[in-house]
């Protein structure tokens, strides 16, 4: 049997949670109904499903307890219940029927709550996202984009996950990162969705970064991270060298094993290229160079090789070779801001577009959003100019480095 009567009284509490007298600031008598209509309660229409009368059975048995009051249509009882008021004077009991917390006590649940976990974070996006919520609850705003009022634990976790990946510098697998924090594989996996937009909200860095990029940024690997280089280097690990130049499409090396990479100083060097996409890498052929692929987004693994790159070859050329598009723009500009290495734009010029613009793609809506944000930047005002006239945009795939 359908329970009529909860349903009900579950509507009536939701509307009156939602409106100002029970925050105690309505200056004039409304009050809390719920309307019958079919697409609440269609059975009750249906005169076929025989629940006619035990809807008017379960809503009597409500006024009885003074817990509602039944508005019947054209005021003729028994016959057919136009709305359910509730009665307010009443409404602790109604709350008590239905076994529901009221929500002002949630709220000061949650905000107690809050309070102790802020106590006790220094984490800036964890510690943001905690005042952004303690302030829209104090003020009576929704918090439901990112938590449930009746489910305190679970934004706990939430916020526990949030502070554990801010603090996290050891090199992890998602699921062991989920052990250390939660001593289960599996929970992380489940809300990582939910952090991840959160970091984005309270921290612009990660804006334009998907998860793994982001996650990455941590040193939390949904697989194993690689690094690809290539080229005319040496390096040396656990004493033993390695020439890369012996292999054609260059070596990939673990990230557990960068920090123990020690790039080996050479003449052979004239410049550092890294490159934003794979594909482009493996066909990237060019003398007299040392190669990184870069996997989009660089993340602290890669920014670690390149300062170590940069602490021994100081005096060579560094150039970046990524997408002609807002997003390539960007993996630039943040690849010269964390590494504070003077990385120059490689074939990614007016030339080079002019060129290979029939292999391009029209612009989004967001493509053009994002490209006349960045028509402030003195070094991409041309190409920039170019690109929102002629709609259009460049994969770096498309460029035949042979014809270069």
């Amino acid at each position: 049997m359908v329970p009529y009567d909860r349903v009900i009284v579950n509507k009536l509490l939701d509307t009156y949670e939602s409106s100002s007298l029970s925050r105690g600031e309505n200056e004039r008598t409304i009050h809390i109904e719920v309307r019958f209509t079919k697409a609440l309660l269609p059975t009750y229409f249906d005169e076929s499903s025989g629940e006619y009368e035990k809807i008017h059975l379960m809503m009597q048995q409500l006024e009885d307890r003074k817990l509602i009051q039944i508005i019947w249509k054209d005021n003729k009882k028994g016959h057919v219940i136009l709305k359910i008021r509730l009665n307010v004077e009443e409404v602790d009991k109604a709350y008590l029927y239905v076994k529901r917390i009221p929500k002002a006590n949630q709220v000061a649940d949650n905000i107690e709550m809050l309070e102790q976990m802020l106590e006790h974070t220094d984490a800036p996006v964890c510690k943001s996202f905690i005042e952004y919520l303690l302030e829209r609850l104090q003020t009576n705003k929704p918090v439901k984009e990112f938590i449930q009022l009746d489910n305190p634990e679970e934004t706990k976790k939430l916020l526990v996950a949030v502070r554990a990946v801010e603090n996290n510098t050891k090199q992890l697998y998602l699921r062991e990162f989920s052990i250390l924090t939660f001593q289960d594989s599996k929970i992380f996996e489940q809300i990582v969705g939910k952090v991840h937009r959160i970091f984005c909200r309270f921290d612009n860095t990660y804006k334009s970064k998907d998860l793994a990029e982001w996650l990455s940024e941590y040193n939390i690997y949904q697989t194993p991270n690689f690094v690809y280089l290539k080229g005319e280097a040496s390096i040396r690990i656990r004493g033993e060298e390695v020439n890369l130049s012996v292999f054609k499409q260059g070596l990939g090396v673990s990230g557990e094993d960068i920090d123990e990479i020690e790039i080996l100083r050479t003449t052979k060097i004239e410049k550092v290229v890294t490159i934003e996409n794979l594909t482009t890498y493996f066909r990237w052929q060019e003398p007299d160079s040392f190669i990184i692929y870069l996997g989009g987004y660089h993340n602290t693994v890669r920014r670690n090789l390149l300062n170590k790159i940069y602490e021994v070859f100081p005096e060579v050329s560094y150039y970046h070779f990524g997408d002609m598009d807002a997003g390539g723009f960007e993996i630039y500009r943040d690849l010269c801001e964390k590494t504070g290495i003077p990385f120059e734009m490689y074939h990614m010029n007016l030339d080079i577009l002019r060129e290979y613009e029939k292999y391009g793609k029209t612009l989004t809506d967001n493509d053009r959003k994002r490209l006349e944000a960045m028509q402030g930047q003195e070094d991409l005002q041309e190409l920039i100019a170019y690109m929102l006239e002629h709609n259009v945009k460049l994969e770096q795939e498309c460029i035949e480095i042979g014809d270069l």
